[in-house]
């Protein structure tokens, strides 16, 4: 259960500008979620293709590995309220063209479009949040930031598939198309100062894209979140992979079970994101980090032994919970682990080495499934965990809450 907010919890949404980011975060995060239900719905009723399908799924998180791979100095170098500002009206603008689509191939490319637009928009929002709050209040900003995404997680699907079983896909298109207008009416409030202390100068597109990688190479924050966050996504893709398996194959839970599991993971990150401010607080960043990797391990390690689906459910709010620590810890320490002119494309560098190994599990997890069996593979998930808090124990014990280094080191 959620406790009562402590004003502490609460302050970043004292400053003006960072409620209007939250506020933005919102209601683009719900509809975003609302409509990817959605769009997977349309292109499976108009094709019955499991192809097509996961070709939407695909191009959800692709553009985020190219765009951190290829694109990520722009994050940079461009006017960061600008950029945020552009990818909502061109999000608006995809959804608006959806209900006219004809072609599963055109909500397809058109899906490519609107995740190339997001791959720049959440980067630049955490790239941005140190600007917009004090140093004290980082912690509480990002678990306020990881909280309302978590809980969008949770209703976005929901309120999606309520919504296209009763009145069709084109519906929440239009909805998703009006919450990224609102977005960018929120983001444009915001001054740009408070966003973006100065934009980075260039020396070249494919050298400032280097730049990003000897940054992420010479900050022990970054380097310890791109290892560790690194080895945690195989087994994320993995076991997101195994779920329905285990719950359908496995413990006989039918579909009933299958939704169980995912919603305890989303609970379970909900309570993760809320609580970790409080956590970080009382026990420092790196402590937090390896503390949650461990809760992950043991509580997705103990439901591949789960005798039943009812403890597989509570194991999976557990591990969830570790997962929720996790990822704004993850945000800390890329943001205090690089300058403001480096962030944007540390972040995005961070974001597209992860998905791409979240892929990697996943295809690796689909290989081994019908070899060792769904508890197995689940549990080399957990295993991946425990690795990962190894490693993150022996890498973030010592970060610095600054980027100091990087101008040591002349990054």
């Amino acid at each position: 259960m959620l406790r009562r907010p402590s004003a502490r919890q609460l302050a970043p949404l004292g400053l003006a500008g960072f409620r209007l980011l939250f506020l933005s975060t919102l209601g683009s995060s719900i509809g975003t979620l609302l409509a990817a239900i959605a769009l997977a719905i349309d292109v499976k009723d108009r094709t019955n293709s499991g192809l097509w399908v996961g070709a939407v799924l695909i191009v959800e998180f692709l553009p985020t590995i190219l765009v951190g791979l290829t694109l990520g100095p722009l994050l940079d170098r461009l006017e960061r309220r600008s950029l945020m500002v552009g990818a909502d009206l061109l999000r608006a603008v995809v959804f608006c063209a959806l209900p006219f689509t004809t072609s599963a191939a055109g909500i397809v490319a058109l899906a490519l479009v609107a995740g190339l637009a997001t791959g720049f928009f959440r980067p630049a929002v955490y790239a941005g949040v140190p600007n917009l709050v004090p140093e004290s209040q980082l912690p509480e900003a990002n678990a306020l930031l990881q909280t309302v995404e978590n809980l969008s997680w949770a209703v976005g699907p929901v309120l999606g598939g309520i919504l296209t079983a009763a009145a069709g896909p084109h519906v929440a298109y239009w909805v998703n198309a009006v919450s990224f207008l609102i977005s960018a009416m929120l983001v444009v409030r915001i001054p740009k100062r408070l966003l973006q202390s100065s934009t980075a100068l260039t020396r070249g597109h494919w050298r400032d894209l280097a730049d990003g990688f000897v940054a992420v190479r010479r900050s022990r924050p970054l380097l310890a979140v791109l290892t560790c966050w690194g080895i945690a996504s195989l087994g994320i893709g993995a076991i997101s992979l195994i779920e329905v398996f285990l719950a359908k194959n496995t413990l006989h839970a039918g579909d009933f079970g299958y939704g169980l599991l995912y919603g305890g993971v989303g609970v379970g990150l909900v309570l993760g994101s809320w609580w970790s401010s409080s956590l970080v607080d009382r026990i420092g960043t790196p402590r937090a980090y390896a503390a949650a990797l461990v809760v992950m391990a043991v509580g997705f390690g103990a439901g591949a032994a789960a005798p039943n689906i009812w403890v597989a459910a509570l194991c999976c709010v557990v591990g969830g919970i570790g997962d929720g620590v996790a990822i704004v810890c993850n945000a800390l320490l890329v943001q205090r682990g690089a300058d403001d002119h480096m962030r944007g494309r540390a972040l995005t560098l961070v974001m597209s080495v992860t998905y791409a190994l979240n892929g990697a599990g996943t295809v690796i997890a689909g290989a081994l499934l019908h070899v060792t069996g769904a508890r197995w593979v689940w549990a080399g998930g957990a295993l991946s965990f425990a690795l990962a808090a190894i490693v993150a124990i022996a890498l973030a014990r010592d970060v610095r809450p600054v980027a100091a280094e990087l101008h040591a080191s002349g990054g």
